[in-house]
């Protein structure tokens, strides 16, 4: 019985730096990325790939502001979808290029895939993640009666800042499925998902909102009931008490250690926490092995000579 693998590639697998932002520079730094995950399918998996999106919807969200008069506006759930065609695209193609290269008649597809949100959730009350450019105190007055809600962000300016609720359905989840089960290589969820809600007439609709992408991995995973989830990072492995004197790698954890850790704050909103949030959620919820660790470790990650390793308590 072949075994499914969901890996969720970071942002540093599509943009390696903000000097590296071209899209040729995009692609370059998604074929290394590709080259990697080619060793979780020699290993035996079939294999689903999220991604991050939020520098180029930053960049969307730009283009869109200074085209202002002469294009319409793109909302936010549309930019989403936009950046799920356009990176699919390239890892699309690459993994396509590399599969060629390994011999393998493998078929990839790309799957712009919606993702259902509680139109209830709390984080609708609560605004917080930051997206789009900065703008001037001047220019706040004029984005609030767009019904935008900004904040002042470290002295740069002000940002928007938009709801991140939880995933409640992935509503393209049956279709991922049966690309999974033909053996291809399936591109969805792309960062965290669409976020759409149904309204009063049981319609589904976009929304302003970004779900974490790690969140929606794991969510994704559970509900194709993948055997493997790796999540993708910019560290070969995970560690407590980071760039501290008593900084320490972990190499194999349970869930329990995971919580045990988490509830100690070794992990930082933003960067690791999530990332372990998103893992303990799918050991929870009935998944056996989590893998984190960065693209260039991931092969020897695979055969278990790095990475951190979390599984469910015996």
């Amino acid at each position: 019985m072949e075994k499914t693998a969901v890996i969720a590639i970071g942002g540093n697998s599509l943009i390696k730096d903000k000097d590296h932002v071209e899209i040729h520079h995009q692609m370059q730094a998604v074929d290394e990325t590709v080259k990697s995950l080619i060793s979780i399918i020699e290993a035996g998996y079939n294999l689903v790939i999220t991604h991050g999106n939020g520098p180029q919807v930053g960049f969307g969200l730009m283009r869109s502001e200074m085209a202002k008069g002469v294009a319409p506006l793109v909302p936010l759930a549309v930019c989403g979808a936009e950046t799920q065609g356009f990176i699919g695209y390239m890892i699309q193609q690459r993994m396509l290029n590399r599969l060629q290269e390994n011999n393998s008649r493998k078929d990839v597809a790309t799957v712009v895939t919606q993702v259902e949100v509680d139109a209830e959730d709390e984080a609708f009350n609560n605004p917080t993640k930051p997206i789009g450019p900065f703008y001037t105190a001047e220019e706040v007055e004029e984005k609030k009666d767009m019904g935008w809600q900004l904040v002042e962000d470290s002295g740069r300016g002000f940002r928007r800042v938009v709801p991140s609720p939880l995933p409640k359905r992935i509503v393209e989840l049956g279709v991922i499925k049966k690309l999974v089960e033909s053996g291809l290589v399936v591109i969805a969820a792309g960062g965290g998902g669409i976020p759409v809600v149904t309204n009063q007439k049981g319609e589904l609709e976009g929304i302003a909102a970004v779900i974490d992408k790690d969140h929606a991995s794991s969510f994704l995973a559970r509900g194709i009931k993948a055997d493997l989830f790796v999540i993708s990072t910019a560290v070969e492995k995970v560690y407590i008490n980071f760039n501290t004197p008593e900084q320490e790698g972990l190499d194999r954890i349970t869930l329990s250690e995971a919580r045990k850790y988490l509830l100690e704050g070794h992990f930082a909103t933003g960067s690791m926490k999530p990332k372990i949030e998103a893992a303990i959620n799918f050991l929870e919820n009935g998944g056996q092995e989590v893998l984190i660790t960065s693209p260039e470790f991931l092969a020897d990650a695979i055969e278990g000579k790095t990475g951190t390793r979390i599984t469910r308590d015996k």
